[in-house]
């Protein structure tokens, strides 16, 4: 599979596992969650996708138990995690009320703890997980300097910014801010006009999807004709809808990096079905059509 330098040195598959459900999986185990990031690397995903907030402040620690139990498996994989939300659960539960802290303090402490849960001396990304109001951009970004020519993180980046918020942060760095990932997907898709796609287009700033399938209900929450269409352009490349909807977003040539989460085996092996599909503009514009409820003007 192909990858996509975002960092000098730094490169991330062109399809990342999303591991915020690892903890809903009813068998949380090592060998378990194991078992999913190796079939990853059997389709070639080697970018693994996390956050200190998933699962309660939870699921680095199910992907660090993993790693204890088969440390050969570090070398063969990038993760990626965010910080900066305070909900008032896990190790947060004394918070007050959910907010979010940029401050140097909170994102080394949060550093840390990730390093610690996740069984691993370096993050390979990253993320401020939302734009914090209360941001003071030199202070963030000189930590997240700091953090970069410490070793313990290699590139840095965002989520959920918007252009302005990326601007401001990126002014007070000597590090490039690597990604943003925000919500991309058929269902979601107002970043192509709104300014956002374009920014980082401008800039060749590789955009990471969240929700690529919009939670899993894009299917059912589609009109007929889009869902009679996603599925034809499926079954035309001899695979399902979801990759049709995936690849949708690789047509794209801002380089989109969609990122998708699943505790099936099964479909984790089908994941990287949408490489296989080939779309073609009409088709990319057929199903554009259909999501916006009418032709473009």
């Amino acid at each position: 599979m192909e990858k996509i330098e975002i960092a000098a040195g730094v490169a991330v598959s062109r399809l990342v596992y999303g591991m915020w459900r690892l903890g809903d999986d009813p068998d949380t185990s090592p060998a378990h969650v194991q078992a999913k990031v190796e079939a990853c690397l059997a389709s070639g995903i080697s970018t693994m996708d996390q956050a200190d907030i998933y699962g309660g402040y939870t699921a680095e620690s199910l992907l660090g138990a993993a790693l204890r139990a088969a440390p050969g498996l570090r070398d063969q994989i990038e993760i990626v995690t965010k910080c900066d939300i305070v909900a008032p659960v896990g190790r947060h539960a004394a918070a007050r009320v959910k907010h979010y802290d940029t401050s140097a303090d909170h994102i080394i402490a949060s550093v840390e703890a990730s390093l610690r849960d996740m069984a691993t001396d370096w993050i390979d990304l990253l993320l401020l997980h939302r734009p914090d109001p209360l941001m003071d951009h030199h202070e963030t970004g000189r930590c997240l300097d700091a953090l970069v020519a410490s070793g313990k993180v290699r590139a840095v980046g965002v989520s959920n910014f918007r252009p302005w918020d990326v601007a401001l942060l990126q002014s007070a760095m000597s590090n490039r801010l690597a990604t943003n990932q925000i919500e991309l997907s058929l269902s979601a898709h107002s970043a192509l006009t709104n300014g956002d796609v374009a920014f980082h287009q401008e800039r060749s700033i590789p955009l990471m999807a969240w929700s690529p399938l919009a939670g899993g209900t894009l299917l059912s929450t589609a009109s007929a004709p889009l869902r009679d269409l996603l599925v034809q352009v499926g079954a035309d490349a001899g695979t399902d809808w979801s990759a049709a909807a995936v690849a949708w977003l690789l047509r794209h040539p801002a380089r989109i990096i969609p990122v998708l989460g699943t505790n099936s085996l099964e479909r984790i092996a089908k994941i990287s079905d949408a490489l296989r599909v080939k779309m073609d503009r009409q088709t990319w514009f057929a199903l554009y059509t259909l999501a916006l409820g009418h032709e473009v003007a």
